[in-house]
């Protein structure tokens, strides 16, 4: 009888509190990666045009290289913003479908605890 009593305080222990956390713990997980992956993807785009900046200010030989220089600063800041704007974007994305996926757990959990 006592064996019994305990594998189902096991197993009520496992469902209201083990697998609820394990399934945050996932979630949360997964959308650290996915943010964390963006910060090196603006970092890395950051990094690459300053790098680009400054090796086409160090071609200036000329007025036409100054003015092809401040041409590629141009598109480049540009392309910076239009990459900077898609990231927000992919942030925003990334923050509701956490709150959703959140909601949802929680619901589940909800469901478990109202049977229990």
């Amino acid at each position: 009888m006592t064996q019994a009593a305990t594998a189902k305080t096991g197993e009520q222990f496992e469902s209201l509190f083990v697998t609820p956390m394990r399934a945050y713990g996932a979630l949360n997980l997964e959308t650290a990666e996915k943010l964390v992956a963006t910060q090196f993807g603006v970092a890395e785009s950051l990094s690459e045009a300053t790098l680009a900046q400054a090796r086409g200010w160090m071609a200036v030989k000329s007025a036409e290289d100054v003015q092809k220089a401040l041409d590629g600063q141009q598109k480049t800041l540009q392309s910076l913003g239009d990459r900077l704007k898609s990231d927000a974007e992919t942030l925003l994305s990334l923050g509701q479908d956490y709150a959703q996926k959140s909601q949802k757990l929680a619901e589940q959990q909800f469901k478990v605890l109202g049977s229990s």
